[in-house]
Formats: structure tokens, C-alpha cells, sequence
């Protein structure tokens, strides 16, 4: 055990800070992500969410960083993961709009203007609905739109981007939802 731990004394200490950094790069993302959040008046569970993406992100790059410390054959390794993501990649080409609805809800997360409980109007000539919604969930995929007669539309986020959209009345402008738009 002494030999194993003195031979390989740089790739354990290398090991040991980078577990040390990504849990200090976790810690302050998270606390960036709800502080923005709490800032800009977002639903818990999208905090929650987009969290989960960045530490998702931290642990993939801190497993890149290891196997960089330990000296991973990286010719072996990448002949598996082209492999790997060749059928990730035909999966994703197949059905892309899940990837593109991800990222705009993380972007969307970020900049988005709109908040639950504005009612918004979308200019988009393939729908032929005037009339505004309330905008009742915002969730990573998509987002939920209420019309006053009670009907729910699923409205996909990159669509959300894509598509000039108008705030017709704040939720904070009306707190109880009674204004008609």
C-alpha cells in the first residue's frame, strides 16, 4: 500500500485537489444560479433544474481532468467514445429539437424576459390564436400556456426564441390575475 501510495503521490494529490476545486466550483455555481434566480424572480424548480445542468457539466469536465492526471491512453479511450457519440450523435441528429429545446431553456433561463403568471401574446403565422396567454409553467422542454377559456398549449422553448413574443401585462402590474387582456 506504501508503494503504491508513494509511486503514484502526484497523481493522488493531483486527484485530491481537483475533487477539492470542482466541489469549490460546484458550491459557487449553485449559489450564482439561485442568487440569479432570486434576482430575477424564478420558479424554484427552473433554479433547480439548470443547477442540475451545471453540475452535471462540472462533474463531466472534473472526470476529463482526471483522466488527464492518471495518463488514460487518451487513442483507447477515443476510439470508444467516437464510437459513443456517433450513436449519440445519429440519436440526437434524429430527433434535434431536444437538444435545441435544452439549450433555450437554459438560455431562456438566463434572459428571459417573461416570468409564470404574464400573459404574452405570440406572433407566429402558423397559429392562428389572437387572443393572449397565461404563461402557467416554464419547464426545461417547453413552456405552458393557458387561454381564457381554459385550453393548455405546449409551446416548445425554442419556438419561444424563435418567435416574436409580447408581454401584455406583467404579473406584478396585476397580482390576482383579474385584468382582461
Amino acid at each position: 500500500m506504501q508503494e503504491f501510495l508513494f509511486s503514484y503521490r502526484h497523481e493522488l494529490i493531483g486527484t485530491v485537489i481537483t475533487f477539492g476545486l470542482l466541489i469549490i466550483l460546484k458550491f459557487i455555481t449553485d449559489k450564482t444560479i439561485r442568487k440569479i434566480g432570486r434576482i430575477s424572480d424564478i420558479v424554484e424548480a427552473r433554479t433547480l433544474l439548470i443547477t442540475k445542468y451545471a453540475s452535471t457539466l462540472w462533474t463531466v469536465i472534473g472526470f476529463g481532468v482526471i483522466s488527464f492526471i492518471w495518463g488514460v491512453n487518451f487513442r483507447e479511450v477515443g476510439l470508444v467514445f467516437s464510437s459513443v457519440f456517433a450513436v449519440i450523435g445519429v440519436a440526437l441528429f434524429a430527433s434535434w429539437s431536444i437538444l435545441s429545446n435544452i439549450t433555450a431553456g437554459v438560455i431562456l433561463f438566463f434572459s428571459f424576459p417573461f416570468k409564470i403568471g404574464d400573459r404574452v401574446k405570440i406572433m407566429d403565422k402558423d397559429m392562428e390564436i389572437e387572443e393572449p396567454f397565461l404563461i402557467e409553467d416554464i419547464r426545461a422542454f417547453h413552456v405552458s400556456l393557458r387561454k381564457k377559456n381554459g385550453e393548455l398549449l405546449i409551446y416548445p422553448n425554442n419556438l419561444m426564441m424563435q418567435k416574436a413574443v409580447t408581454l401584455i401585462y406583467n404579473s406584478e402590474d396585476d397580482p390576482d390575475g383579474s385584468e382582461e387582456a
